[in-house]
């Protein structure tokens, strides 16, 4: 079974004293990868036990007295790696981990799976300071999309192209189709492994009808009508500012109301906000985000619009949104800034405070540059190498311009 980017990491860590909180979206694997983490451990010897709390029985003991968790353990004397999917649903999971791991963590340790309910959670944070890392698992990278979709070969090809500068391939209209094919549906990996069209878009329906709604309802949404609008409203603003007086009024809510959907979103890793760069507060835009969607297929389904690249008059958006999913892959999302001017002069991302500081403009077309709208950010920051991405004209050096983005 194909295995995550992640897995090597996480498996990493188990030697480590800190437990492991595991969270992403729902639906991007972080049970299968809670498990596939499980049968290595079993291949290898390491004494290890997996417990869902789904099931009502475990979350009840749990719930009681967190050392109900003990007599669940294989007797051994080497430390036990014990695997707890959906611990938010405990009562008090903040509490539960704390004391496992200030009493027992030479004995066991936690890698847990923990949805949004969990790490909304304020004590978690508090409580759990030098105790826990967190591992962010997202939807699927392209290089993830190739292999779970069984193109290995394309993969391999994509490599080459990367690796060797001036290289060209015979099948890069097979890969240019793959990547048009992953920018309209996305990383889901339930989506990825459908292999008929429709099939991925009633997939991606699931997702959105299902398990945002249970998303809604673990963070004590009241209003899932003007939550789900402002979901859609975002999906067809990305790039964009956000206003939260527009869209106050548009949705017929509160300022703060607003602001808690838009948390509960980032917090459900359904959408990133980029923050403003600014070091000149007087004539630089240093209040509003600009918001994208971390899935594009997410993003395509709740605008309803699966037609392909060449039919699209939104290319240069969805274009923009993946560039953003690109950079945050391989930043921080606290690293990816734009800056943007009282004036309306604009640099799509700027990542300053990186060990090499660079800024990016996504423009779909090649053709549709105008350098000379630059200037003033390139010579306020001469410090800061800028340039331009861009996915048209689709030719041999395209993966190899990503990833150096």
């Amino acid at each position: 079974m194909y295995r995550r980017k992640l897995f090597d990491e996480l498996k990493s860590h188990l030697p480590k004293r800190e437990f492991i909180i595991l969270t992403g979206a729902r639906q991007t694997g972080k049970s299968t990868l809670l498990r596939q983490l499980q049968d290595d451990c079993k291949k290898e010897g390491i004494p290890e036990v997996y417990l869902t709390l789904e099931n009502k029985t475990i979350l009840a003991s749990f719930n009681e007295n967190p050392l109900n968790l003990l007599p669940f353990l294989p007797v051994s004397e080497k430390r036990v790696m014990v695997f707890i999917d959906e611990v938010q649903y405990l009562t008090d999971p903040s509490n539960f981990m704390k004391l496992l791991f200030d009493e027992y963590s030479v004995q066991l340790k936690i890698i847990a799976t923990g949805s949004n309910a969990f790490y909304l959670d304020s004590r978690f944070r508090d409580s759990m300071a030098g105790r826990k890392r967190i591992f962010h698992l997202p939807v699927c990278s392209f290089d993830e999309f190739l292999e779970i979709g069984g193109k290995q070969d394309l993969l391999a090809e994509k490599a080459r192209l990367v690796e060797q500068p001036g290289t060209k391939s015979l099948k890069i209209d097979l890969l240019r189709m793959e990547w048009e094919n992953y920018m309209i549906f996305g990383g889901y990996p339930a989506v990825i492994t459908e292999p008929d069209k429709k099939e991925k878009i009633a997939r991606l329906q699931e997702i959105r009808d299902s398990f945002v709604k249970r998303d809604i309802q673990d963070s004590g949404v009241a209003n899932e009508i003007a939550f789900y609008q402002l979901f859609r409203i975002l999906a067809n603003q990305t790039g964009n500012l956000v206003n939260i007086n527009e869209l106050s009024v548009t949705l017929r809510i509160k300022h703060e109301t607003v602001t808690n959907y838009l948390n509960v979103l980032q917090k459900c890793f359904h959408v990133g906000l980029s923050r403003p760069f600014s070091r000149n507060l007087r004539k630089e835009l240093v209040k509003m985000p600009k918001v994208y969607l971390l899935d594009t297929g997410m993003r395509n389904c709740l605008l309803n619009n699966f037609q392909p690249m060449a039919s699209r008059a939104d290319m240069g958006e969805l274009w923009k949104n993946m560039v953003y999913r690109i950079l945050v892959d391989k930043y921080a999302m606290d690293e990816v800034q734009f800056w943007r001017t009282s004036a309306g002069n604009e640099v799509d991302f700027v990542m300053a405070d990186i060990e090499k500081p660079k800024a990016l403009e996504a423009k779909f077309d090649e053709t549709a540059i105008k350098p000379n709208k630059y200037k003033i950010f390139t010579e306020a920051y001469p410090e800061i190498p800028f340039g331009f991405l861009c996915m048209q004209p689709f030719g041999d050096d395209f993966f190899r311009r990503i990833s150096q983005a």
